[in-house]
């Protein structure tokens, strides 16, 4: 039976997954074993790891309860890694997906758990090589996180457009704002969370799909969000890692603002509807970004565009917002929305520009790094 830890209820962290590159042109590199060697000796407290394959690290925050809190910390982890980068001769960039690495020439990490994944996915795993966000908040226990989990699908389009930076996939213009997704939609298990009512409900089905050898363990779950029995989480999933920091930041902040809400409006409840047009919704906001319609089975049936029910849905948060401390987060998301373009457009602006693939990370990675 599976154990949900009990967490203050709104605390957050995140992980960001980063494209390694290597300063010639700019493809990715085998760069995660030495870039962890310098990081490493020296202590840090950090949470900078290897991910599935050489090309890709991940850093973790702590628990936070403040965005501005947790903004500083990911700085200070930024310091800290690019320093190491200059020294290896290496960039770090953001971006769901590096915009012309070909799958095959990546290498798996060398870790048990790495290599079982390798050995049940085949060239899945490899293709693997792409870059999320992941966002958890706190949940006091198990009941609380399987009702946040559904009620936050309704909104899962709103964090795949406004973190949507993988227009380019493997050298090819892929026509999506996110193409990362088409990569984890492969993997068995992907999609959303079964419907059941409580942790009782999920404990239930988790005995049954190991009983069955589907799972041996939570991670074989690749759902859009989860429940995070061992942290006491809920995770969402869906997010391409931005290109810049404040906006990953001011994405958690979304997240947390939407959970105090829902917490707050007990006569808001699952409801199983919300999964016949999650799938489509889903589509649009990979393919179209904030331009893609949504269907809000639950309301009226009428389309209306990801942008719009994003600032909709802004405008319904903002009491909840000033209550929570984020209003400068959520007003940084509301700008972009109304004022700039996605991340996505940005590096199809760029390539544009240039006419260059390599130019466009050499950019990115800049950006990230902070040393424009």
């Amino acid at each position: 039976m599976l154990e949900f830890t009990s967490s203050t209820p709104l605390t957050m962290g995140v992980e960001l997954e980063l494209q390694i590159v290597n300063r010639r042109d700019f493809n990715l590199t085998r760069g995660s074993s030495d870039l962890l060697a310098l990081i490493n000796k020296k202590p840090h407290g950090y949470d900078i790891k290897p991910e599935i394959t050489e090309s890709m690290i991940e850093i973790a925050t702590s628990v936070h309860t403040d965005h501005q809190e947790m903004l500083a910390e990911l700085k200070a982890m930024r310091t800290l890694m690019v320093a190491a980068a200059e020294k290896t001769n290496l960039g770090l960039a953001g971006g769901g997906a590096h915009p012309f690495q070909h799958w095959d020439d990546q290498r798996i990490y060398p870790s048990e758990r790495y290599a079982l994944v390798s050995e049940l996915y085949g060239y899945l795993a490899k293709q693997f090589t792409v870059y999320g966000q992941h966002i958890h908040i706190g949940c006091v226990n198990g009941d609380e996180g399987i009702r946040l989990v559904h009620l936050l699908a309704r909104y899962i389009p709103h964090f795949i457009a406004l973190s949507a930076s993988s227009p380019f996939y493997q050298g090819v213009d892929t026509s999506f704002q996110s193409s990362r997704l088409t990569s984890i939609n492969a993997f068995p298990l992907s999609g959303y969370m079964p419907f059941v009512s409580d942790w009782e409900g999920f404990n239930r089905y988790f005995q049954t799909m190991k009983d069955l050898g589907i799972v041996a363990s939570m991670k074989d779950f690749y759902w859009d969000i989860r429940p995070k029995p061992e942290y006491g989480t809920i995770e969402i999933r869906v997010c391409d890692t931005p290109l810049e920091i404040e906006t990953a930041v001011a994405l958690a902040a979304y997240a947390q603002t939407l959970c105090k809400y829902l917490l707050d409006h007990r006569e808001l409840m699952p409801n199983q509807d919300v999964y016949l047009t999650y799938t489509y919704n889903r589509f649009q906001s990979c393919r179209f970004g904030l331009k893609g319609n949504v269907i809000n089975p639950l309301g009226e049936n009428s389309q209306v565009t990801i942008k719009e029910d994003i600032l909709q849905t802004l405008m319904m948060l903002t009491e909840t917002a000033q209550e929570l401390g984020t209003a400068d987060a959520l007003r940084l998301l509301t700008n972009r929305l109304l004022e700039r373009q996605s991340d996505a457009d940005w590096l199809r602006d760029t390539y544009g520009k240039g006419g260059s693939l390599s130019e466009v990370v050499r950019q990115q990675s800049q950006m990230w790094m902070a040393t424009q």
